[in-house]
């Protein structure tokens, strides 16, 4: 063959659907469209099976069949002469194709109905380029390669870092620095919830920090469950995610506690990649962009790179910062700002927190930060460690094992971005103190469901 699978990347986007032509043992052609072909190797392409019924009986009666795939940036066409040779309804090839399809599909409600049934292999004989009456334009792609010593450089500045926030902040400078991405988001799991929350955010009109996906729900929950990147090249075929997920409610301890998840109302490229450590997935790195096809396959190497490295380097953090011993801080009651009273709510069906009346966080977030103003009010405290955080918190919520930095790192940010009489500052490696601005007013919530 002249042309190779490899030659065209592009048109195993999913961009532009791709037609299948069979034909009936007696010579009656069908004409259906795929959701995704995806290559397999230079000699086999996957295509994926969902409903066709019709197809699926002409390719067991004549296996002999016409793949028509159409490149998504120039428009390019090709036939492909390709044979039936198996299909498979398990094994990760199957998982692969499956968890992209429940992944788009979920975006247009549609992850009960677009089932893959089997993830169909044939073997490619033949690849022709369909001739043109018109000349196309070549692929619309001015980015330079990704630099080896940029992603080399970034890779050495997670690894030196120390704590959550740097590694979270190198990491996603780096999506911007070495890739040219504007928009991403991490999102560290939450086990205790089964769901994942955003911790740090870059590009976006609001920084949906404290926004909740669950375990399983879109590209970000695919990725997290089946530790695969998963990703969308044209947003344009399938609604955006986002727009699903609850919008931030202020005031009212009544209301809902939820937190807008960031919005890039133009995005036509998406992508998931899972942040693993030992195995175990932590997180998610999530990056979107306005272009089409904007993630090439180097770029998704890289970003599963660099979310390797985070992921592991937050776990690292988490070791160094719990083994920090208890210090007994002195009893050191800080003077009440006069006049000024600081009201705190917390509501342990969800251990949600609002300071005087604006929602702040919940789950183990809001937790800590009742333990801490507990200690505060009892003892005169300020200056708290993870150590002693996490063996408290422990006590009362068992299932709590890691994340506990990401957790601070999350109070603290959005402390600082509701611009609350409290503030968490991090004084040292595995140890912070509270401020806050005024006299401390602690309230149970009368009553355990909003």
């Amino acid at each position: 063959m002249s042309l190779r699978l490899s030659d065209l990347s592009a048109c195993f986007e999913g961009v532009i659907p791709s037609i299948i032509a069979t034909a009936s043992a007696d010579g009656m052609p069908n004409v259906s469209y795929l959701s995704h072909v995806v290559r397999v190797d230079e000699e086999h392409v996957a295509l994926s099976n969902q409903f066709f019924a019709k197809t699926a009986a002409n390719v067991r009666a004549n296996p002999k069949v016409t793949l028509i795939l159409v490149d998504g940036l120039t428009g390019d066409q090709f036939l492909l002469d390709i044979g039936f040779i198996r299909a498979v309804d398990a094994g990760p090839l199957f998982d692969k194709i499956a968890r992209q399809l429940k992944a788009s599909s979920a975006q247009i409600g549609m992850s009960d109905v677009m089932r893959l049934r089997s993830a169909d292999i044939y073997r490619v004989y033949g690849i022709e380029k369909v001739p043109s009456p018109v000349e196309t334009a070549p692929a619309a792609d001015s980015r330079a390669p990704v630099s080896l010593p940029a992603l080399s450089e970034a890779i050495k500045a997670i690894e030196q870092d120390a704590v959550a926030d740097e590694i979270i902040d190198t990491l996603l400078g780096a999506i911007k620095r070495v890739l040219g991405y504007d928009n991403a988001l991490v999102l560290i799991r939450d086990s205790n919830r089964d769901c994942l929350i955003t911790t740090g955010s870059i590009g976006y009109e609001h920084s949906g920090l404290g926004s909740e996906v669950a375990g399983s729900e879109g590209l970000i929950g695919a990725a997290a469950t089946s530790g695969q990147t998963i990703k969308v090249s044209d947003m344009s075929r399938v609604r955006r995610f986002g727009e699903a997920i609850g919008l931030e409610t202020e005031g009212s301890e009544n209301l809902t506690r939820t937190v807008a998840f960031p919005q890039l109302a133009a995005a036509m490229s998406q992508i998931a990649v899972p942040m693993t450590a030992r195995g175990t997935v932590t997180g998610v790195l999530f990056v979107e962009s306005t272009a089409r096809l904007a993630f090439r396959e180097e770029d998704e190497a890289a970003l599963e790179i660099l979310a390797s490295q985070a992921g592991g380097a937050l776990r690292a953090s988490e070791w160094e910062a719990a083994s920090t011993e208890p210090r007994q801080a002195a009893p050191v009651p800080e003077p009440a700002a006069a006049g000024r009273e600081v009201r705190v709510a917390h509501h342990s069906f969800d251990d949600s927190v609002f300071v005087n009346g604006a929602y702040v966080v919940k789950g183990v977030a809001g937790m800590l930060l009742r333990l801490m103003l507990e200690w505060h009010l009892s003892e005169g405290r300020s200056e708290f460690t993870n150590r002693e955080l996490r063996l408290a918190a422990g006590a009362r919520m068992p299932e709590i094992k890691d994340n506990l930095e990401t957790r601070l790192l999350l109070l603290r940010r959005r402390l600082e971005e509701k611009q609350a009489p409290i503030r968490l500052v991090r004084i040292g490696r595995g140890r912070v103190r509270l401020d806050v601005d005024g006299h401390l007013n602690l309230e149970a919530a009368a009553r355990d469901h909003p």
